[in-house]
């Protein structure tokens, strides 16, 4: 029979349950830099860990040596990616410096002349409304150091995440066996097998799919490389492969790689005498960034998708289209890994239902 104290009994344990969740939920938003970390981490774990397999299986190396030596191979990856910028950034501020600066004073000052012009003729005392708004008193110039402060507190968060990321994934890489020993004296006893399967099934195919989008990086970068050699464009090495690192955006990086490449093919043109092929040169290299995205869009896209996370490409447009519409940039980059995530406990926990049967056929 249900009576009152039951009922109240069962609001209070609701309430309690409630408050507990949104606490819960609270604490994961005030920690949201810890999450991101742990997610890159165990992302670039992924990454490493056929890496550590190689060194142990093949090359006979101890465990904890072959993990040191694939983290000092990222570490290493990691800086020449930095350093890559730096002859960029350089290359570009030379090609700004041969704009011609005195034709844009000259234009500067004929729009000042103009414009005293104006105000004279309309009987406007125009430095005598700048005397009055004492303009100079209330200019402040303390945006400067806050804006060099923002740039400093930048580079230190940036810092502190890799140094984080980088901590984390070792121990991930060094303790992988571990955290399986320690997940089942956690897990509840019936769905113990059940768990570790999915753990074990959504490692093997998001490492294949980290590994193919590497590759598919890789084929974009050299097919880039070669139209920039081709057409005789600075720095071809480094826009390459930082246009060909956009297309980690699924359909949104390979229009923000041309618009880039468009806009540094142009700025290696700003010398006068070479300006009349700046168009030319340009639209050559546009369509051969054309050419190599269908080629990817066509042939190594799907191979990528259907080989590794058993996923039909329709599916994963339909997928990472609706993850870019609730999500946005970065609802799209992560939509194939929780998909496959997603499907493969879906597999584990529900093998009967239809529709299960139907998306997880291959896996």
């Amino acid at each position: 029979m249900v009576t009152s104290k039951t009922i109240g009994n069962g609001i209070l344990r609701a309430l309690i349950i409630t408050a507990g969740a949104l606490l819960l939920l609270y604490i994961l938003f005030l920690i949201q830099p810890v999450i991101y970390f742990l997610f890159i981490a165990l992302i670039v774990s992924m990454i490493g860990s056929p890496i550590v397999n190689f060194l142990e299986k093949k090359l006979k190396f101890n465990h904890i040596v072959a993990v040191l030596v694939t983290m000092v191979f990222f570490i290493l990856l990691l800086a020449g990616f930095i350093m890559m910028f730096v002859p960029l950034i350089i290359s570009q501020s030379e090609n700004l410096s041969l704009l011609d600066t005195g034709k844009l004073q000259n234009d500067l000052t004929e729009l000042v002349d103009k414009l005293k012009t104006y105000f004279s003729d309309h009987n406007i005392d125009a430095e005598n409304m700048l005397k009055e708004s004492n303009l100079a008193s209330k200019l402040n110039l303390n945006f400067i150091p806050n804006f060099l402060n923002a740039i400093l507190g930048t580079l230190g968060n940036i810092g502190m995440a890799i140094g984080s990321i980088i901590f984390i994934t070792f121990f991930f890489l060094k303790d992988k066996k571990l955290f399986t020993v320690n997940a089942k004296k956690i897990l509840p006893e019936g769905h113990e097998s059940k768990i570790i399967n999915s753990f074990r099934k959504i490692n093997h195919l998001l490492s294949r799919y980290f590994i193919g989008l590497i590759g598919q990086v890789t084929i974009l970068f050299i097919m880039y490389l070669i139209v920039l050699l081709v057409f005789g464009v600075e720095n071809a090495f480094i826009i390459a492969f930082i246009t060909a690192l956009l297309n980690i955006i699924p359909y949104i990086g390979p229009l923000i790689a041309t618009a880039l490449v468009a806009i540094l093919t142009m700025l290696g043109h700003m010398d006068p005498q070479s300006q009349g092929e700046m168009l030319s040169t340009t639209l050559y290299v546009l369509i051969g960034y054309s050419v190599a995205q269908i080629i990817d869009n066509n042939v190594t896209t799907p191979l990528i998708f259907s080989n590794s996370v058993n996923s039909h490409p329709l599916e994963i447009f339909i997928v990472i289209l609706a993850s870019g519409f609730l999500f946005g940039v970065l609802g799209m980059i992560v939509a194939v890994p929780l998909y496959t995530i997603a499907k493969v406990v879906a597999k584990e926990f529900f093998p009967e239902n239809p529709v299960v049967k139907v998306l997880t056929r291959g896996i």
